[in-house]
């Protein structure tokens, strides 16, 4: 059978087919998708999401050693957070396969950074497959647990956002159970990394890598495709496929498995051509180690290094390389008339009146990782700072700590919370901070598209379980000033941020509310200005709705089509110009 599939989707049926049983992963773009689509055959397949990457990975580790098959997922910041199981789980080694998916996001689509994964398998000297399209996302998930099995060893799958969410035609295969039985086979030596037996496993990890290089040598992953020999060029990943359309004349050596290097097959290659460029995205990986084989070769001086590859930016590349000038073509021209659209909170979303309070007061707010961050933008601009999941609060009690005399504001979301601020809050609590921390509750993951993480009460699965309380949990930490607000009370909100900002003490605001696109449903009647009794000041264009519009010297109107009825605009104009709109009219 053949399908349209996704890159994600893909992967998802490669592991379903290699007989995965236990999937555990933390949402983040490109990865997010891989188990929303395993989930479907939940039958076969146990699927969760955890709250973080080092969580998802020890899970995923924990059940391999006990003999299953199992696929962790994550973005590319998320294997940093992983990074810690992942250098030991290396020096361990595995029992049942276990496949790490890492999406990597060149060109920072929806990412704080453009890290390279592979930089990850070199270090942890794990072996690292690269797919190009989406048939060979599935084959290469397949084939990344077989490796994985036959070398006791993790595996780390990079997809990119472009191998992610392209689709092409994939051919589809049978389930394969291992038949292998679950039980953990009690072995101190080989599991428990102690420094008697760590370096005893040190030393295996290099006979093991030893045999990975051996692998490479002759995987039908990577390959050579001869042609004109005059240029051949190395590569792998989506780079591939803009290197055959741009080249379509050019040798090349694909490398589906690209770490560790084949070197045999790398100094074979470059022997059969004139001259050898490197296309890689983002790092210049590959071209460093080919140069240190002592091989001439092209690379980065024409490829760039910064941002995502593309077809018209390889053609820039190869033209430079031919002497010749080549611009890339700009956009259509019925798409250059079109208005700005700046990133916004949506209408009706309930941390808009969280930054409005916010920007009342001189403070400092160092933000976090979600849809939240959002508010840097005008005219709300009430974020200073985002560092990385959690960073939120850590930020916040770094600045108190160093004396800053400003009122310092961490803000955080609910899912950011479970993830990564705990330990954070605990922290400011245990050492005598005083920052206000305000967890934005919109009962979801939402930048990533509305998964389930510990405070909603519902799993991956589908299955009804324990919501944890982030109140409950901030005042097991210590925190003694805990309270709830309605961010649909603008004036409560604002209160409580208030009372917080002057208190000696930590303390935690949650600003409850869910996530009107994931509930569908409108949180009141929408709203109307009265142009007759509007004074034309502005003051509701400054919470940021795309719902409100104005231009200057003019009334403001409110869209019908995109109000949600969140009624704050109708809370800030002080002359009543704003009204419900009754139901019917």
């Amino acid at each position: 059978m053949i399908e349209l599939l996704s890159g994600n989707e893909a992967i998802a049926r490669g592991a379903f087919e290699a007989g995965v049983t236990v999937a555990s992963g933390y949402p983040g773009t490109p990865s997010t998708e891989i188990l929303e689509a395993l989930v479907a055959h939940r039958d076969k397949v146990y699927c969760e999401w955890a709250p973080n990457e080092k969580v998802a990975l020890e899970v995923a580790a924990g059940a391999c050693l006990a003999g299953a098959r199992c696929l962790v997922t994550m973005k590319h910041v998320g294997l940093n957070v992983a990074a810690d199981p992942l250098m030991t789980l290396a020096y361990i080694g595995t029992v049942g396969g276990l496949v790490i998916c890492v999406g990597d996001d060149p060109g920072m689509h929806s990412s704080q950074n453009e890290q390279d994964t592979r930089h990850f398998a070199r270090f942890a000297k794990v072996p690292i497959f690269e797919p190009s399209d989406s048939q060979e996302a599935k084959d290469f998930t397949t084939l990344a647990f077989e490796i994985s099995e036959r070398f006791t060893t993790p595996v780390i799958l990079r997809t990119t956002t472009r191998v992610s969410h392209s689709r092409s035609l994939v051919t589809l295969g049978e389930r394969q159970e291992t038949g292998r039985a679950i039980k953990f086979e009690k072995d101190p030596p080989r599991f428990v990394p102690i420094p008697l037996w760590g370096r005893v496993m040190r030393t295996k990890l290099e006979d093991r890598l030893g045999k990975l290089r051996e692998l490479a040598e002759n995987c039908a992953a990577n390959h050579v495709e001869w042609s004109d020999r005059k240029l051949g060029i190395i590569t792998g990943s989506i780079s591939y496929q803009y290197v055959r359309e741009i080249f379509p004349d050019a040798s090349v050596l694909k490398l589906g498995l690209s770490f560790p290097f084949p070197d045999a097959l790398i100094r074979e290659f470059a022997a059969g051509v004139e001259q050898v460029l490197v296309v890689e995205e983002l790092d210049d990986i590959l071209e460093e180690h080919i140069r240190s084989l002592g091989i001439a070769c092209k690379g980065r001086q024409f490829v760039p290094g910064i941002g995502e590859l593309s077809p018209g930016r390889l053609a820039q590349a190869k033209a430079a390389m031919e002497g010749k000038s080549f611009s890339i073509p700009a956009p259509p021209a019925q798409a250059a008339d079109l208005p700005a659209r700046p990133p916004v909170l949506c209408p009706g979303c309930p941390h808009r009146s969280v930054f409005y309070a916010l920007a009342q007061h001189d403070v400092i707010v160092t933000g976090d990782i979600g849809c939240y961050s959002l508010g840097v933008f005008k005219p709300l601009s009430r974020i200073d700072t985002i560092l990385c999941m959690g960073g939120g609060i850590t930020l916040a009690h770094g600045m108190d700590k160093a004396g800053e005399k400003r009122k310092i504001v961490g803000i955080v979301g609910d899912s950011t919370f479970f993830h990564s601020g705990l330990t954070g809050l605990l922290n400011i609590v245990y050492n005598r901070g005083v920052s206000t921390i305000i967890v934005v509750d919109n009962r979801t993951t939402a930048m990533t598209g509305h998964q389930d993480h510990p405070g909603t009460g519902r799993t991956l699965m589908g299955e009804t379980t324990v919501a944890a309380s982030i109140e409950e949990l901030a005042r097991a930490c210590g925190v003694k000033r805990v309270r709830t607000v309605n961010p649909y009370d603008l004036h409560a909100t604002q209160q409580a941020i208030t009372e917080e900002l002057n208190a000696s003490e930590p303390s935690l605001i949650v600003s409850s509310a869910p996530c009107v696109l994931r509930e569908k449903k409108r949180p009141g009647p929408q709203r109307k200005i009265n142009s007759e009794v509007c004074k034309k000041c502005g003051l509701c264009l400054k919470l940021g709705c795309p719902a409100a519009e104005g231009a200057k010297g003019a009334a403001p109107v409110i869209n019908e089509v995109l109000c949600a009825g969140c009624g704050m605009c109708e809370q800030v104009c002080k002359f009543g110009a704003v009204a419900a709109v009754e139901e019917g009219l």
